[in-house]
């Protein structure tokens, strides 16, 4: 089966951190740019970032600049999203999802063909 998997969210107060990954299973992720989006509730998903299929081109939302650093690791089949300075505006539930499309100048959802389950991320005191 398929599928990507998600883990690390959780409970954190405004300021700390998180680091996300996401980890392929029945296929290997390397051909395939990681994007990462987010949900809060009565909310659109939006998108948050994206890596390229080398890792050597990235992009990312403005809410999220400066704040969380997206990567990959092609020998352990995972994409990551460190987060840090985490703001009560970024509670949402996060998923990675995968593309065999190879440009991250925009990083529509539409793209992705494999999408994990989420992780939800609370930010509160």
């Amino acid at each position: 089966q398929l599928q990507l998997v998600e883990s690390g969210g959780g409970l954190v107060q405004p300021g700390g951190s998180l680091r996300l990954s996401c980890t392929a299973s029945g296929f290997s992720l390397s051909p395939y740019a990681i994007g990462w989006f987010r949900q809060a509730p009565g909310k659109e998903r939006e998108w948050v970032s994206c890596i390229s299929v080398s890792g050597d081109r990235i992009n990312y939302t403005d809410s999220v600049k400066g704040r969380f650093t997206i990567s990959r690791d092609k020998a352990k089949n995972t994409g990551y999203l460190q987060m840090n300075s985490l703001k009560p505006e970024d509670a949402a539930t996060y998923y990675c999802a995968a593309t065999p499309v190879g440009t991250v100048t925009v990083c529509p959802s539409a793209w992705y063909n494999y999408w994990g389950q989420g992780t939800q991320v609370t930010v509160s005191s």
